[in-house]
């Protein structure tokens, strides 16, 4: 190509065009030489669960701690206010609280839109709205066979038209589930709205709808993607989503970017200072206010405790017995803590610590009357001041009844032999029921002469091994030989729920202010869930279903006060005790507050990362 000469004019054009492209190039360069602000540091929540979880999938868990998980990636229609008492209830993902019928049968329930899961690779790079389908399929889960829902109990007992009938054909065919099949029950309205139906009335169903660990919404193609690695790969439309696990050891959440938004907005009850404090300080702060979560797995509570200490970690959940005294003297934060600025929060639970008797089981079972003798025995037996004096550091009181405080239900006055501890009570009863020591080596034998030997289900960590020597040292004082064997605590409830384990000891929290929660300990129709004791008395199933569907009131509180005596009279459990917890909180952990019925507390928190990182250093 031949050149061709450049005007002067054009050549001075070209000349002034390149001189402001530099110009502009050194402007940049300059601009970028500049010092760049940090990005503001992460901020983590760290602490620590005392048993292993089992997974997160609402379908197939019913441990505490993995339903903690659980209730902090799905949602529940409904929720608890967070500061709120007495508890009360309110829309978490519905537009306004759901329409109830007088007879407390039906319930139709409305989303709010523009509502969305966490992205996941099951959507195909889709965003994917939360819609009314994908409760009723979340509801529909716990009916498949495939999943041996253990929390399937709560909704049989509603008896939601339809879908029992529907769990049977899948099971009397050995075909899959069909989720395609409406029942009259359960149903998707429009893409907003579904409706439940139920058979008889239930005035506190309403509780079912605020677990996420049983009415989390699901998507139906992330199920179908992960199939039986599901328990690994929660995808749910709450505020953290999973991104790291490691079986019993560690997991760890982050915050999901397209939650939607949601402010900090608290009613503190009148009078408590510090509520108030912590609302006025972080009203109208959007949710959540942590970027990260991480959550180690700790069963001895000297590790736990002296990483907290060393500030590895911002929370200690239930302070460790054997650590009261120097942590909360006289139940007071010790002054070299309070000192560094910790914070304690002391609250009763709503809970009871037990240890059941297969009932099942040809020696410790059965309703004849040595049987029952032999329970009632031991139950005399065990010494439980004893065990809140130098187990559990004072932090609990004696239970009466399966019905814990804290509960509808509950009577503060009611006293029982459960309470007792009368060992010469308990060697006339074994003698007049004819288990007597026959050979002479100091153990007892059966009536008929076979030797009695208790076998007790427990786990490898040091509360557990100082619950098992007060069990063995009690029982050695009446004559009944014990042996006891160790698992994890995962391997132990799956064989529990089996019906394979003749005596463990559990703890039992509610998810509602309601005391059925613990009459469902004994219900036939909860065998292998939550009734691991296998009772089943035709008198106590007659009172639970018929206190399920009164109001609260009277009539129902009677119900349920002789459901109550038939299991303090037939002990399918020792109920032991009810804790009182102390959680601790480091001073970089902002607005800390313990309502037991609200397990998504992580959202609510908030951290100071500057103070955090200068206590780890």
């Amino acid at each position: 190509m031949k050149a061709v000469p450049l005007s002067i004019a054009a050549w001075s054009g070209l000349r002034r065009r390149a001189l402001l492209l530099l110009g502009s190039a050194l402007v940049v360069a300059g601009a970028s030489a500049q010092p760049v602000a940090p990005e503001a540091p992460k901020k983590v929540l760290r602490y620590a669960f005392r048993i292993a979880e089992t997974g997160f999938d609402p379908a197939q868990v019913i441990d505490l701690y993995s339903r903690i998980v659980i209730s902090n990636i799905f949602e529940a229609p409904l929720e608890f206010e967070f500061m709120a008492e007495p508890a009360r209830l309110r829309p978490n993902t519905l537009a306004a609280m759901p329409q109830v019928s007088e007879d407390h049968t039906t319930f139709t329930l409305q989303l709010r839109p523009g509502q969305y899961f966490a992205d996941d690779k099951a959507f195909g790079g889709q965003r994917r709205e939360l819609t009314a389908q994908d409760y009723v399929y979340a509801l529909k889960r716990h009916y498949d066979p495939r999943w041996k829902s253990p929390q399937l109990y709560l909704l049989e007992n509603a008896k939601i038209l339809g879908l029992s009938e529907l769990r049977k054909q899948a099971i009397d065919r050995k075909q899959p589930f069909d989720y395609d099949r409406e029942v009259a029950g359960l149903k998707a309205l429009d893409r907003y709205t579904f409706r439940i139906q139920l058979a008889e009335p239930s005035p506190r169903f309403l509780y079912e709808l605020a677990d996420a660990s049983l009415s989390g919404a699901v998507a139906r193609e992330v199920v179908e993607a992960y199939g039986d690695e599901i328990m690994a790969h929660p995808v749910g439309t709450g505020p953290f989503k999973l991104v790291s696990w490691q079986r019993s050891n560690r997991i760890v959440l982050e915050r999901n970017a397209g939650w939607r938004e949601v402010r900090y907005e608290e009613h503190p009850p009148a009078g408590n200072a510090r509520l108030t404090a912590i609302a006025r300080q972080l009203q109208g702060r959007r949710l959540p206010m942590v970027d990260r979560v991480e959550i180690a797995i700790v069963e001895e509570n000297q590790p736990r405790w002296l990483s907290y200490l060393a500030g590895s970690f911002d929370l200690l959940e239930e302070l460790p017995p054997e650590y009261a005294d120097l942590a909360i003297p006289n139940n007071q934060l010790a002054p070299h803590l309070a000192r560094k600025g910790m914070a304690m929060v002391r609250y009763p639970r709503a809970d009871a610590s037990l240890s059941y008797f297969n009932m099942e089981h040809p020696v410790i079972g059965g309703i004849l009357p040595r049987q029952v003798a032999l329970r009632r025995a031991m139950s005399l037996a065990l010494n439980v001041e004893e065990e809140i004096r130098l187990v559990r550091g004072g932090q609990a009181v004696p239970a009466q009844s399966p019905i814990a405080p804290m509960t509808w239900g509950y009577d503060p006055a009611y006293k029982s032999e459960m309470g007792d501890h009368d060992p010469a009570r308990a060697k006339a009863l074994l003698d007049l029921y004819g288990y007597r020591d026959v050979d002479g080596d100091g153990w007892r034998e059966q009536p008929d002469g076979q030797p009695l030997e208790i076998e007790y289900a427990t786990q490898p960590d040091q509360q557990s091994r100082k619950l098992i020597e007060l069990w063995e040292k009690n029982m050695r004082e009446v004559g009944i030989r014990m042996r006891f064997k160790t698992a994890k605590w995962p391997e132990n409830l799956k064989a529990a729920r089996a019906g394979q384990l003749m005596m463990w000891g559990v703890g039992w929290s509610a998810t509602r202010p309601d005391g059925d929660t613990f009459l469902a300990l004994g219900y036939v129709g909860n065998k292998g869930s939550a009734n691991l004791a296998r009772f089943d008395l035709p008198a106590f199933n007659r009172l639970y279903e018929r206190q399920r569907t009164l109001p609260d009131g009277p009539e129902r509180a009677a119900e349920m006060a002789r459901a109550r005596d038939l299991m303090v009279v037939y002990v399918p459990y020792k109920i032991h005790l009810h804790r009182i917890f102390t959680d601790l909180a480091q001073p970089w952990l902002i607005g800390y507050h313990r309502n037991i019925f609200v397990r998504d507390f992580w959202k609510y928190v908030d951290i100071d990362p500057v103070k955090q990182s200068e206590a780890v250093r």
